[in-house]
């Protein structure tokens, strides 16, 4: 959810003035969408290897409304955009928050989730963390996501230790590495609900400054496929909503509504 920076944005911002202006079709094509299987209950890997997740039930769900054969393609996070831009995939659904700065690179569909971040710090840490409270402390952050940028802008004063997922940061931080993780508040719930989240805990309020961290989250695509495949996505989307699918799917993750507030 709220997630995640372009690390990628010059790569991709090339990618965008070299690749053909005109979109190829996609209509009756296999529709390959680009998931990052590392950020439960999102998206993930299963023992069996196979993907699960909310947002890898939603992209399911999706396909079915455009009645569109569709493949799931892993990615790293910090790769997805390349690889759309460079035709690799078709789509990104991976808790990317819609940006100004990504939004010079690719295009979005409608929002479908809410996005907050918050931090998260062992049990019992006092819950000020303005700047001048967390000066010289860690925050553990993952590369190339909005909560790197956004501990960069705005935590000078401390260190910012970098990591490719989430679950590294966990354990950084369950080991005393880091002080603290900045974070998509819906993604850490389950794992504070869980065994290896325990002795964890939310520190200070939610954090929706849209300026990093965007009008929540929405289905990458490219620019030139706005006007088709962005389209079909809308109304993939508006067709979910209104079937009551998304509840039932997204009760499957949380107690508590996560769908994007209406203005």
């Amino acid at each position: 959810m709220l997630r995640r920076t372009l690390a990628a944005l010059a790569a991709a911002l090339l990618a965008t003035a070299i690749a053909p202006a005109a979109a190829q079709g996609t209509a009756g094509k296999k529709l390959r969408i680009g998931v990052e299987g590392a950020y439960p209950p999102f998206s993930e890997v299963d023992a069996k290897g196979e993907l699960k997740g909310f947002e890898i039930d939603l992209a399911r769900a999706w396909c079915a409304q455009m009645k569109r054969e569709c493949e799931l393609v892993k990615t790293d996070f910090d790769g997805l955009i390349p690889a759309l831009q460079a035709k690799k995939i078709d789509a990104i659904v991976a808790s990317m928050s819609i940006t100004d700065d990504r939004k010079k690179a690719i295009a979005f569909s409608k929002t479908y989730l809410a996005a907050p971040a918050i931090f998260v710090a062992k049990s019992g840490t006092k819950g000020d963390v303005s700047p001048a409270a967390l000066k010289g402390k860690k925050i553990g952050v993952q590369s190339a996501t909005t909560f790197e940028t956004y501990a960069a802008a705005v935590y000078k004063d401390s260190t910012l230790v970098r990591y490719q997922t989430q679950d590294q940061i966990y354990l950084e931080l369950k080991a005393g590495r880091v002080d603290y993780t900045l974070v998509d508040k819906y993604a850490v719930d389950s794992f504070l609900k869980s065994d290896a989240g325990k002795g964890m805990a939310f520190v200070g309020a939610d954090i929706d400054d849209e300026k990093y961290f965007g009008v929540g989250i929405g289905i990458g695509l490219r620019k030139a496929d706005e006007k088709t495949l962005g389209a079909a996505l809308n109304a993939a989307i508006d067709g979910v909503f209104a079937s009551g699918e998304y509840k039932k799917l997204s009760s499957k993750y949380f107690a508590y509504d996560v769908a994007p507030k209406k203005k």
